[in-house]
């Protein structure tokens, strides 16, 4: 019997339908995260500290709440650009070893908290060199936060791992020599690359020799690709440069049409996307703030699940979106009445999708996802338990 007809016969009992899950049961659902910045995740008060401690001079609040709901105001513009401008501040504060080490560390710690058990967190090195720090030194001293933010988050009752994509920016003209050092790293943290930053003007061709390197030296990558722009920049970052998966990938459903009675046809390049299960890394609330989306309700993943696409769900920029994995999904499950089986349709996804050796992703599904589920899925079995079974849970 599967998942999803265990839950239906466990409602059939209750006399209810299936049933909605609790904010309670998505933060302690065990969750798998694979687009996520590590400059747009800082905490308020950590870009407050730092910015004190290093010396930069620009921020617009150094109150840590102030500056929060400054961030979140800047970011929900509609606009691609103006989101990005708010990624000067972060960075400018990620300049140090100690800097690095401890945003990555907290990174670890507050994805843990909200449940997440898998994470790849993406960052571009050439963004971190201004005050004499090396390429080999930006990548160590991320990778040690992350073990770091491991260790308490074990020591805390939790259980995460976190793996590393190196970025290089796409109007910049370092990928190569960002997707050498990823390869350099790649069996010591790092797992993959990517390229992001405004894709207008800046198409996935223009970095062909990283890819073509990347490929032969039999690594992984993912391009940002159909976030702001179109089918255009999905089909080079696919057919052209290889793309494992799609960073964002919502504007596939410009190749989608939905008809009056309710029939959908797919074009070309949206059936080969699914043929080949292309992972999608969606982000329902940045896409809402870029203007990818009107609302949660009107959001492309919504149709993209239903037609069984491999979608994945993702945070993007945390800080920027004062979102978490948590709070992503307690969105859908309002917009679209998911329950435990889709949350747990879409954590299996990602872990499918995920760069690390397949034996391992398939110990992550059997041994930690689907029992973790499992687990809530029972607690109305159990209903004066349940509600003290957190801690327990919370280890995925």
């Amino acid at each position: 019997m599967t998942s999803q007809s265990t839950e239906k016969s466990a409602a059939a009992h209750t006399g209810a339908g299936p049933r909605t899950p609790s904010p309670d049961h998505i933060r302690r659902a065990p969750k798998v995260l694979l687009h996520d910045h590590l400059d747009g995740g800082l905490r308020p008060v950590t870009v407050v500290e730092l910015a004190r401690e290093t010396g930069y001079p620009g921020l617009p609040e150094t109150d840590p709440d102030l500056l929060g709901a400054w961030f979140r105001q800047a970011a929900d513009s509609g606009s691609l650009e103006r989101y990005l401008e708010t990624f000067s501040h972060t960075v400018g504060v990620l300049q140090t070893r100690d800097a690095l080490v401890r945003v990555a560390a907290e990174c670890a710690e507050d994805l843990a908290e909200d449940g997440v058990v898998y994470a790849e967190v993406r960052y571009a090195p050439e963004q971190h060199l201004e005050k004499g720090l090396t390429l080999e030194e930006v990548v160590e001293a991320v990778n040690e936060g992350f073990r770091e933010g491991e260790r308490r988050a074990r020591d805390n009752g939790h259980r995460i791992r976190v793996g590393a994509l190196l970025t290089a920016m796409r109007h910049a003209a370092r990928s190569l020599e960002i997707a050498e050092l990823a390869n350099r790293y790649r069996d010591l943290g790092v797992v993959g690359f990517d390229i992001a930053g405004a894709e207008a003007g800046y198409p996935p061709t223009r970095h062909l020799d990283a890819f073509e390197y990347l490929k032969r030296e039999n690594n992984h990558f993912t391009i940002h690709a159909g976030e702001a722009f179109g089918l255009p920049s999905i089909w080079q970052a696919l057919q052209w440069c290889g793309a494992d998966r799609l960073g964002h990938g919502v504007r596939i459903i410009d190749d989608i049409q939905v008809h009056e009675d309710g029939s959908v046809k797919l074009g070309r390049l949206a059936s080969y996307v699914r043929d080949k299960r292309i992972p999608l890394e969606l982000c329902p609330s940045s896409n809402l703030q870029t203007g990818a989306a009107d609302s949660y309700a009107a959001h492309p993943i919504g149709l993209l699940r239903r037609l069984h696409f491999r979608v994945t769900v993702n945070t993007d920029n945390r800080l920027m979106s004062h979102t978490g994995m948590s709070r992503e999904f307690e969105h859908l499950v309002e917009a679209f009445g998911y329950t435990l089986d889709d949350m747990q349709w879409f954590s299996v996804n990602a872990m499918k999708s995920a760069f690390i050796p397949f034996d391992e992703r398939l110990a992550m599904i059997n041994d930690v996802i689907k029992p973790g589920y499992a687990e809530l899925r029972s607690e109305w079995l159990f209903p004066q338990t349940a509600s003290t079974s957190g801690s327990s849970q919370s280890e995925g």
